[in-house]
């Protein structure tokens, strides 16, 4: 497994869990607000970290650790991905996967094979053709996007929906427009746009959302979810 980052203790990645969290490089959307463009456009520059060292460092802290996060990137590209996460449940620890959803296949394989205990997904638009496309700037995702959403909110596992909010991309009717579309959803969170490393070096010049307009955001996203939440 290609991995590029490795945090060793993280309170807030897994709710409720103290984990480890690896980054793994790639992704197939070129979202402008993305917040870790060095493992999009440049992860080749970024060393290699020996899946064999998390291994270690797992085995070491099983007393201490609850699980590992797997982020990206976009995790679900990698073909070995299901015997990496298998190594990992064979050491006692829960798995939770961040996923942008365009691998519905995958993410059923894992579902499946209980490779996985908790979901993250980001939402990154209203689930029409055209609003994905203006944000993640590929085409033809849409239809896969809601089969994973599917698949999520049917498989009885922990999971969350995200979105992340760019001020100059999403409007109110947007935030609603995905609420709608997961108003079933155990848990829809809505994320602060973080200017400071975007891929597009325009939106570096945005301020993030107070906390006043993320409350307002959530409101409205709570006459069609039950469970809405922001940071």
């Amino acid at each position: 497994m290609k991995i590029k980052g490795f945090i060793k203790n993280t309170f807030i990645e897994y709710p409720g869990k103290i984990a480890a969290m690896i980054f793994l490089p790639n992704c197939n959307f070129r979202c402008s607000f993305c917040f870790n463009p060095e493992l999009i456009k440049d992860s080749e520059k970024i060393r290699d970290i020996d899946e064999n060292e998390v291994f270690d460092f797992l085995e070491k802290q099983k007393k201490w650790l609850d699980g590992l996060v797997i982020s990206g990137g976009e995790p679900l590209l990698y073909k070995d991905l299901p015997e990496f996460i298998k190594k990992i449940k064979k050491m006692g620890f829960l798995v939770r996967i961040y996923t942008n959803g365009t691998n519905p296949e995958m993410l059923k394989q894992l579902i499946d094979n209980k490779l996985v205990d908790s979901i993250a997904m980001d939402i990154k638009a209203p689930l029409t053709e055209e609003s994905y496309e203006t944000v993640t700037n590929v085409k033809d995702m849409v239809e896969s996007v809601k089969k994973s959403i599917s698949l999520i909110m049917n498989s009885g596992i922990d999971y969350e929906f995200r979105m992340t909010v760019v001020s100059s991309l999403h409007s109110d009717e947007d935030v609603e427009e995905v609420a709608k579309y997961v108003k079933d959803a155990k848990l829809f969170v809505l994320q602060k746009f973080l200017p400071e490393n975007a891929l597009d070096k325009e939106l570096r010049k945005l301020k993030m959302q107070s906390d006043g307009e993320m409350e307002r955001l959530a409101n409205i996203a709570r006459q069609h979810v039950k469970n809405v939440t922001w940071r």
